[in-house]
């Protein structure tokens, strides 16, 4: 019996120990399974990426040109410095010491306010050495890291100091530094450079923005197997991406053009004690800009020193009521289409004109009585615009404002071009006030897109900064792009000659040039606040051409809530004349004697 029982039991164990000799074999199996099959790919992936080096090869940016080739926007040498705790041989206190001469930021680079007191500049400049000496003593503490970030977009003579101090642990990585060699000249078409979430370069604002990926370029990327030791593998896979720099472009924008305006604008401002003011000066031929300006302005070099508001360009971001500048092309509209002629009689012009309970008044409350078209042009008279926009009927003003292209971007290569929209339902009152440029907004850049037109015997050309762009010494014409015949060429010859007895005769006579035939039409718009106009603040505005018989350039001024006038004939029509004077002899065009 004993036996018997001592056989089952033995039995039973070995059994047991069968099942789990089993299910050990069952789970090392699957796990087995589980890492060679199901995890197999990401098992590879792993061991490929402890035995390969990746390493990335950063692409020149591309260089921004003016039309004579001189850099507007290039490379400089630059450094990024960045330390092994582990490895520095000194205190943090110490080193951090040491460094922070050097790598304090100058107030060149630091908002400082422009009537800001000595003592007050004393403290920004205490402030900015003790926040960079806590900086690297924090960074230089952390010693269970092997790699520390110090600075960024290092110079040459800053990375040559430093190195003299023979600080053990700190290292230098190539990191090419964004230079603007004119500093503050034409920075709102420029844009400037920052960094993205990578902390990798990006463009922001105007053409950097604009022209991002053609600039940059692409990264190149090399992969190495390595041994044990992170010693390539000579026999090892090798493959590599060629990095590919980025493309320059070279613009339209003439630097002597350029200049002048900025000098003229930053005076007009100034001297009409006004809010700020943009000037465009276009080739109607072509669309190119030759010289676009805005003030208050920035230094792309030191970007982070000024607000985000001067980083915007208004003449494409921001909007504005023409004024009476727009008369141009309402009135290239309705003769257009037939509906008068110049010398068609205004048979309204002789008083207000009355709207449900609403007057239309002259700009001066002078009415003249059987006004002529080019009368109503050279007197601005609003009322001889209601008149104008009457005869040419709803449908047809705003099928030519479409055509115009107003309520849609110009299409310029500039980063953050808008386009208010149109209405889309118009009442009489609506039509009224938009013929003469009041209830509607526009930009600056689409203003001069439509008197451009005019200029180019009604061939309509799309704007643009960039005339070239090169590609590994290969140069790419961007050939101008024709938009379409907005109006017959009999009609815009007829404007022009219009145009031509507004600045002759208009209420900015007293500025016109003596021997030059110049094409243009002043602008006075008051200011919408808060849903009402505020009588106390205006735009005002001058666009023009010239000469009028074989235009080199169209040009648009705007002076914005000037103090000391409110009127376009008294702020931006000197502004015009003053700056046309100068283009005139840089572009050697002689006057003509009477």
């Amino acid at each position: 019996m004993k036996e018997n029982k001592k056989g089952l039991i033995f039995k039973q164990r070995s059994s047991f120990i069968l099942i789990v000799f089993l299910l050990i074999a069952i789970l090392i199996i699957a796990r087995l399974f589980y890492w060679q099959v199901l995890n197999a790919s990401s098992l590879s992936a792993l061991a490929s990426s402890q035995r390969q080096s990746i390493s990335e090869i950063l692409p020149n940016r591309g260089s921004i040109l003016a039309s004579d080739g001189f850099p507007l926007a290039i490379n400089q040498e630059g450094f990024l410095l960045y330390a092994n705790p582990q490895e520095v041989n000194i205190p943090a206190e110490s080193a951090a010491s040491m460094l922070t001469p050097i790598l304090v930021p100058s107030l060149d680079e630091v908002p400082v306010a422009t009537d800001a007191s000595q003592k007050e500049i004393e403290e920004l400049k205490e402030n900015l050495e003790t926040n960079t000496h806590n900086y690297l003593v924090s960074q230089l503490n952390q010693k269970n890291l092997v790699w520390v970030l110090l600075q960024r977009k290092l110079p040459l003579a800053k990375k040559t100091l430093i190195e003299k101090l023979n600080i053990a642990g700190l290292y230098f990585q190539n990191e090419p530094v964004r230079d603007y060699p004119e500093g503050s000249m034409s920075a709102q078409i420029l844009g400037f450079i920052g960094q993205d979430e990578q902390g990798r370069d990006k463009g922001y604002f105007g053409l950097e923005g604009f022209y991002d990926l053609d600039l940059s370029g692409r990264i190149g990327i090399v992969k190495q197997e390595k041994d044990a030791l992170n010693r390539p593998i000579p026999i090892g896979k090798f493959w590599d991406q060629k990095k590919r720099d980025g493309r320059h472009l070279q613009l339209y924008l003439d630097r002597s053009i350029q200049f002048l305006v900025e000098e003229a604008l930053k005076e007009a401002v100034k001297k009409y004690g006004a809010k700020s003011g943009s000037v465009i000066v276009m080739d109607p031929k072509t669309g190119g800009i030759l010289a676009m300006a805005s003030w208050p302005s920035f230094n792309p070099n030191f970007y982070t020193k000024y607000n985000s508001e001067d980083y915007v360009n208004p003449v494409v971001s921001l909007t504005y009521e023409p004024g009476s500048t727009f008369k141009t092309l309402v009135m290239s509209a309705a003769i257009n289409e037939g509906v008068i002629t110049p010398d068609t009689i205004c048979d309204m012009c002789d008083r207000p004109y009355k709207i449900d309970k609403y007057y239309i008044r002259t700009w001066n409350n002078q009415y003249f009585k059987n006004s002529t078209m080019i009368d109503v042009l050279v007197h601005s008279d609003n009322v001889g615009m209601v008149f104008v926009s009457k005869k040419l009927g709803m449908e047809k003003f705003v099928s030519y404002l479409k055509n115009f292209g107003i309520g849609e971007m110009t299409g310029i290569d500039l980063q953050g071009e808008i386009a208010p929209p149109l209405r889309e339902t118009w009442s009489e009152i609506d039509l009224s006030t938009a013929s003469f440029g009041q209830g509607l907004v526009v930009t600056p850049m689409q203003m001069i897109k439509v008197v451009g037109a005019i200029a180019n015997e009604g061939k309509m050309m799309q704007p643009r900064m960039v005339e070239k762009i090169i590609d590994n010494d290969k140069e790419i014409e961007l050939e101008p792009k024709f938009l379409g015949q907005v109006i017959s060429k009999e009609t815009a010859e007829t404007v022009k000659e219009m145009m031509v007895a507004s600045a002759l005769h208009g209420d900015a006579k007293w500025t016109a040039l003596k021997n030059y035939r110049i094409a243009g039409k002043t602008g006075t718009a008051q200011v919408a606040v808060e849903g009402h106009y505020d009588e106390d603040k205006t735009i005002a505005s001058f666009v023009g051409f010239a000469p009028a018989d074989n235009p080199a350039f169209v040009m648009l001024t705007i002076i914005q809530e000037p103090s000391s006038s409110p009127w376009g004939s008294e702020t931006a029509a000197p502004l015009f004349f003053n700056i046309a004077k100068k283009l005139f002899i840089h572009l050697g065009i002689s006057p003509k004697e009477d």
